[in-house]
């Protein structure tokens, strides 16, 4: 009896101890690396959804070890704070324009220059091109790691209220939202004074006066509603802007192999992502936008050429001296693959 007892004794405690390995190393098998991301863009913005399809993948590639936590429209941090924020380790990821690097990554605006890259095919070439490659390098350097290249927009639009800006006269007085340093010169040769600002505020500095125009992606202009305070768009192919993912490099090298990989496949699935989606919604845009009651002008060739004329050398002005002979090395290499 004693020994049996002993023996029921024994074996429920090995049963135990068995029960409570089997629950360790399950929590162990779906134990989650929070990975929280932040973004300016507004819900309804194409390229908000495939930022939101690019999380689900890195999950799914991932077999749910990492849990991707996407904040949209400045909810977790602000537009112009993500950068330092990731580089600090405050949070783990975010997502910035190309044009938002300023004068901390001047490089950044290679794509920006009027009229420069607005070819399709190269943006399909470009996530794993020399160019951005090179970029990622630079990047890192600044304190983040690269993840995930979307391409937003070849397609633009000049706001304005009351008339079209439709030649380079037309910005003489004129204030408006510019894009950065290099970009705005091309503005400023035109006539117009720019003001930098976030998109998110673009809207109510629109309505209250603040500026009086702007420059934005053309699908941009219908999901942040710009319709409602601005009544004439002038559809221009001006530049090609881009949505960057990056994360901390110290997060990033805490990650397993198999979770490395998956942010590597999801980045190259949401590239692809990011141009159909562009493609579409800049092909909508100008309709829907004269669906709300607005003035819209498909800028003519001859426009255009207006336009590259005055804004391309002040551009190339600007960005030589920002960034040197690396800017020229790295235009060099955007020639590759135009």
């Amino acid at each position: 009896m004693v020994t049996s007892n002993g023996r029921k004794t024994k074996m429920t405690r090995l049963l135990a101890t068995t029960l409570l390995a089997t629950v360790a190393t399950t929590g162990l098998a779906h134990a989650q690396t929070v990975m929280r991301c932040s973004h300016q863009l507004p819900p309804a913005h194409h390229i908000a959804v495939v930022v939101d399809r690019w999380a689900a993948e890195v999950e799914a590639q991932s077999n749910g070890e990492i849990d991707v936590q996407v904040f949209g429209a400045d909810s977790l941090v602000k537009a112009n704070d993500n950068i330092l924020a990731v580089a600090k380790g405050e949070i783990e990821c975010a997502f910035s324009l190309n044009f938002q690097w300023g004068r901390t990554l001047p490089l950044m605006n290679v794509t920006v220059g009027p009229y420069t890259m607005s070819s399709i095919e190269a943006w399909k070439q470009w996530p794993t091109s020399e160019a951005a490659a090179y970029l990622e390098d630079k990047l890192l350097e600044k304190g983040v790691r690269n993840v995930a290249w979307m391409f937003q927009t070849n397609v633009s639009v000049f706001t304005s209220k009351g008339r079209f800006l439709q030649t380079p006269e037309d910005f003489r007085g004129v204030k408006m939202r510019g894009l950065g340093p290099a970009f705005d010169r091309g503005l400023e040769a035109m006539g117009a004074t720019t003001v930098s600002m976030p998109g998110s505020e673009v809207y109510q500095a629109l309505a209250t006066g603040v500026i009086d125009a702007a420059v934005t992606d053309v699908a941009a202009a219908w999901s942040r509603k710009y319709y409602e305070v601005q009544d004439h768009f002038v559809v221009v192919p001006v530049l090609a802007a881009y949505l960057h993912g990056y994360v901390t490099p110290s997060f990033y090298d805490g990650l397993s192999d198999s979770q490395k990989e998956a942010l590597r496949v999801a980045g190259e699935k949401a590239a692809e992502w990011a141009i159909e989606a562009s493609v579409e919604a800049s092909a909508s845009a100008p309709d829907q936008l004269r669906s709300a009651g607005v003035q819209v002008h498909v800028a003519t060739d001859e426009e255009n050429e207006a336009f590259r004329s005055v804004m391309q050398p002040a551009f190339n002005e600007g960005f030589e001296a920002e960034s040197g002979a690396e800017g020229l090395e790295l235009l060099e290499l955007i020639r590759k693959i135009q």
